[in-house]
Order: structure tokens, then sequence, then C-alpha cells
């Protein structure tokens, strides 16, 4: 991981984002001493699969319609 100064990080932002878009790590130190690290976007959000990810969540949901949250912790210490 290259490490570089905070000064410097503020003076080449748009050099070090195209680094780290590139595959490198980047740590910022402030007084010598690591604060932050830029990195690589692992992937890029599908917003298409998150919805189907929600929508299965709210298929599931359906079952408990007119059951309150109370009545299913009672059901549980049974």
């Amino acid at each position: 991981m290259r490490k570089v100064g905070l000064f410097e990080a503020k003076q080449k932002l748009s050099e070090l984002v195209e680094r780290a878009a590139g595959g490198e790590r980047i740590g910022i130190t402030r007084r010598g001493k690591l604060a932050a690290v830029i990195v690589p976007v692992k992937e890029e959000y599908d917003l298409c699969r998150i919805f189907e990810s929600l929508e299965g969540i709210r298929r599931r949901a359906r079952r408990f319609k007119g059951v309150s949250v109370k009545e299913l912790i009672e059901e549980g210490r049974s």
C-alpha cells in the first residue's frame, strides 16, 4: 500500500482516485499516522439485483400479515 501525507493527498486527489480505481490501495497519513485508506470499489451496485432481493423479503413478509410482533414472540416462547 502506498502512503501519502494529507497535504499531498489534497494536492493530488484526482490522481490518487484514478490509481485506486485501477486497483491500488492508497493510505493517507496525518502527522505520520495512517488516517484513511482509498480503496478500489469491488463491484458496481446492480440495482436490479438489489430490488429483486427486496421483493423476496416482501414476499416472505406477507406470510405474517395480520400477525403482531408480540404474537410471534409469544409463539416462539412456547
